[in-house]
């Protein structure tokens, strides 16, 4: 694992900016189909079944599979990172996937600190890495791929 290069704060939060956009260009016209132009004014913290659905538990879902047979989400793609195990610098298992996805809500309830960890790590880990064991990479597939012609 040491040559490869851990990606940090800036990158990652590129990549989570990217994904954020595609999730709203994705929910925000069936939010505004299921509930009118009102949801989006309304006090109300959650609207409904739909509000649920669409903003939580389906883009959790979406994450985790991208996670599962990309190790990484668009944004990170985009980017050209992926999500590897600590130790073995391997795919993760879905185990840890899932306990980075709800490592997210530990890193950000106490001021998004867990978030913020990841500028001041040494291997640019954020809690919620931590917590599941993984590091993010940045990815090799950029690299030109080299071929030898042997007679």
């Amino acid at each position: 694992m040491n040559e490869q290069e851990y990606a940090g704060f800036w990158i990652r939060t590129g990549a989570a900016i990217i994904d954020s956009i595609l999730i709203l260009i994705i929910i925000l016209p069936i939010l505004t189909a299921i509930y009118g132009t009102n949801y989006w004014i309304s006090e109300s913290f959650i609207q409904g079944f739909g509000d649920v659905l669409f903003n939580y538990i389906l883009p959790a879902i979406a994450v985790v599979i991208f996670w599962i047979y990309k190790s990484a989400t668009p944004g990170k793609m985009a980017t050209k990172l992926i999500i590897v195990d600590a130790k073995t610098g391997g795919k993760p298992s879905t185990g840890q996937f899932i306990g980075r996805y709800l490592g997210y809500y530990v890193s950000m309830i106490p001021l998004f600190l867990g978030i913020i960890w990841v500028g001041i790590d040494k291997r640019k880990q954020g809690w919620h890495d931590k917590i599941a064991g993984t590091v993010v990479i940045k990815s090799n597939k950029s690299k030109p791929i080299k071929f030898e012609y042997k007679m």
